[in-house]
C-alpha cells in the first residue's frame, strides 16, 4: 500500500482502503469471465464424457494450507463421501481436489486441463466446494454455487444478495444443511433461476477487462477523471 498511487477494488462491501482507493462495479472474476471476454467451449463435454444437457456437478476440496486458511478445517472426510454419494444419485460428479483423494473418491477425480475448468463450470448443473474463487466463478457463469467457509468475503456476500450463491459454515450442523441443499438442487431445482439472477447481476456490473484497459492506457488522466467526478459513468464498460 505505501508504494501504490491507486488501489482499484470492487464496490461490494469491504473495509475501506483510504484516499488511494477507487471502486468499480464488478468482481475480479469478471476480468476473465464476463460474457464480453469469455465464451464456454462445448468441447469440454466430450472431455468429461457427458452428453449435452446431461446434469453433472463439480465438487472442489482445498488443502487449507494457505495463510488465509489458518483456523479452518473444511469438510470432514465422512461428509465429503456423503456429499458425493448424495449427488451421485442424481447426476455425475467430478471432484477437483488440492489434496490426494481417498480410494473411494479417487474415481470421481476430474481429468481435464486447467484451462478447461471454466467451461466445465459453465455447463455444470451445480458447484459445491471449499474454494471461494471457484464458487464466485460458478456464480458469475450462472451455475448454482454452494460455498463452505466460515468467512464471508466481500464479493461472496454480494453474490448471495443476487441469489446466485449459497454459503454455509464449516460447523457439523451446517455441513449437513449444505449437503441437503446441494441434494435438493441436484434432484430438481431448476438452474434457469440462477441463470436469470446472474444476468440481472451482470447488468449491474462491468466488463472489468475493458475498464482496466482504459484505466491503465489512459493513466494518469483516467485517475484524475475518476477522482474528479463524484458519479463516474461506468456505462461505457457494460
Amino acid at each position: 500500500m505505501p508504494f501504490t498511487d491507486v488501489v482499484l477494488t470492487g464496490d461490494y462491501e469491504h473495509p475501506l482502503l483510504g484516499r488511494k482507493e477507487i471502486r468499480y462495479p464488478g468482481y475480479h472474476e469478471l476480468a476473465y469471465l464476463h460474457p464480453n471476454v469469455f465464451t464456454p467451449d462445448e468441447t469440454v463435454l466430450e472431455k468429461l464424457e457427458v452428453d449435452k444437457g446431461e446434469k453433472y456437478a463439480i465438487v472442489r476440496f482445498v488443502a487449507w494450507a494457505a495463510t488465509h486458511d489458518l483456523g479452518h478445517k473444511g469438510m470432514s472426510l465422512e461428509n465429503k463421501k456423503k456429499l458425493v454419494e448424495s449427488l451421485g444419485e442424481y447426476m455425475k460428479v467430478f471432484i477437483s481436489s488440492e489434496d490426494d483423494l481417498p480410494p473411494n473418491l479417487e474415481k470421481f477425480k476430474i481429468h481435464i486441463s486447467p484451462e478447461d475448468i471454466h467451461s466445465a463450470l459453465a455447463f455444470a448443473h451445480l458447484f459445491v466446494g471449499e474454494s471461494g474463487t471457484m464458487a464466485s466463478e460458478a456464480a458469475v457463469l450462472g451455475t448454482p454455487a454452494i460455498f463452505m467457509n466460515q468467512k464471508r468475503f466481500g464479493c461472496i456476500g454480494d453474490q448471495i444478495m443476487y441469489g446466485v450463491l449459497h454459503q454455509y459454515s464449516e460447523s457439523a450442523i451446517d455441513q449437513g444443511l449444505m449437503i441437503k441443499k446441494a441434494t435438493d438442487i441436484a434432484k430438481g431445482e431448476d438452474k434457469s433461476i440462477y441463470k436469470s439472477n446472474a444476468e440481472r447481476m451482470l447488468k449491474d456490473k462491468i466488463d472489468v477487462t475493458a475498464f482496466l484497459d482504459w484505466f491503465v492506457c489512459d493513466y494518469p488522466s483516467s485517475k484524475i477523471e475518476m477522482m474528479k467526478e463524484s458519479s463516474f459513468d461506468f456505462h461505457r464498460f457494460r
